[in-house]
């Protein structure tokens, strides 16, 4: 038995080293190509756009996320348009402030009193963008932060015709309590920056191009969305972003990776809330990319690599293979946590890697022990997609 165990936690970790090779491998692909793309083709495609962000209560920098969106460098028209479920929201008050402080910039505010699926933020946008002037639109979380040349190098990938979506890499900024951030949300942010980003890339390179949007930034033309859909099939969908893309994908557009990194805010989680998010999140994937997301068990090498160790007896074999998956484990952190993200937390919590990948590997497992989810306090059941609340005993 212990044999069985050590030879099948040697080929997994040797699978796990395999996948980091590839990541690096992606990320310097990606890295490249936008390099050469800013370079020959500056942004001179400038369509007017509508950007939609639908809040619900104030969260932590959701203001300065605000003001980054009305510093725009921008040569097209935008448009700011919030929407909100009742004009009781607290956000509503952030929003007249913003309206003060920015008078020149065209925003407005709409009330989304009906509610037309589980999702309420989907409920809200399919409301939003019937308030949307232009034929392009973005939309975006409320506490995104973006830099001055965002709506210049997203919308600048629209000069070409065939392209539907494009989307944006981000990293995660954790928040302080008070005292700092915990070590739960700096877990997050960590995993953000050098697990999920370099999962990301490393599909686009096997997939030969993104076939999925990413909540951080989903800029459309109206013509693809509507080809799609629309944004009604999705008012009972919780990974929206991830379906709104697949579907203008399957729509015969393609979905651009854009090089312009946002940031969006990881609160300081106590660990009941660093486990809901993560579980939401796994469950989530899991249930949008069920084969991948077998396969992504595989990818937290340094656990199974820690794994083998143990089975073999702590043989000298076994540190030598710790030792390369570690080396590959931190290139591809820096490479494009540092490297593409610009994320200055990478290096701050590179030391918390090997636990943050063990997590990782706990909440891939637990994943597969049940379909419910917390989300903003509430629980839901999720099937295909699909969220129902649950209803409490």
């Amino acid at each position: 038995m212990a044999t069985a165990i050590e030879v099948i936690t040697t080929l997994i970790t040797l699978c796990g080293l395999a996948y980091l090779v590839l990541a690096l491998w992606s990320a310097r692909d990606f890295g490249r190509r936008w390099r050469k793309t800013f370079a020959a083709n500056p942004a001179v495609f400038a369509p007017d756009v509508s950007v939609l962000k639908p809040v619900k209560g104030v969260d932590p920098r959701m203001y300065a996320g605000f003001v980054t969106h009305c510093m725009q460098e921008y040569a097209g028209n935008f448009e700011l348009v919030f929407g909100v479920s009742s004009m009781d929201d607290p956000a509503v008050a952030e929003i007249e402030r913003l309206r003060t402080e920015f008078p020149a910039c065209a925003i407005r505010l709409v009330e989304c009193q009906e509610r037309l699926g589980t999702s309420g933020k989907v409920s809200n946008l399919i409301q939003m963008l019937r308030e949307a002037r232009y034929s392009h639109v973005l939309v975006n979380d409320s506490d995104i932060c973006v830099s001055p040349l965002y709506l210049s190098r997203v919308m600048a990938s629209f000069v070409d015709p065939l392209v539907g979506m494009v989307t944006a890499p981000y990293l995660g900024r954790s928040v302080s309590n008070g005292t700092g951030p915990t070590v739960w949300s700096k877990l997050e942010a960590l995993g953000i920056s050098t697990d999920f980003m370099p999962g990301v890339l490393t599909a686009r390179k096997l997939e030969g191009g993104l076939h999925f949007g990413l909540g951080s930034t989903l800029a459309m033309r109206r013509s693809a969305l509507e080809k799609a859909g629309g944004l009604e099939p999705l008012a009972d969908f919780l990974a929206d972003d991830y379906e709104l893309g697949k579907r203008i994908a399957a729509s015969g557009f393609r979905v651009e990776l854009c090089a312009e990194v946002v940031e969006t805010t990881v609160p300081a989680y106590d660990f009941r809330g660093f486990w809901d998010h993560q579980l939401r999140w796994a469950r989530s994937t899991r249930d949008s990319r069920k084969l991948g997301y077998i396969g992504l068990g595989i990818t937290y090498a340094l656990p199974w690599a820690l794994m083998t160790c143990i089975a073999s007896g702590f043989e000298l074999w076994s540190f030598t293979l710790l030792s390369l998956v570690l080396l590959a484990r931190v290139a591809v952190a820096l490479t494009v946590g540092v490297g593409i993200l610009r994320d200055p937390q990478v290096l701050r919590d590179l030391w918390l890697l090997p636990v943050r990948d063990a997590w990782g590997l706990i909440f891939w497992v637990w994943s597969f022990a049940g379909d419910t989810v917390v989300w903003r306090g509430e629980r839901f059941r999720l099937q295909e997609g699909h969220i129902a609340r649950v209803q409490s005993a």
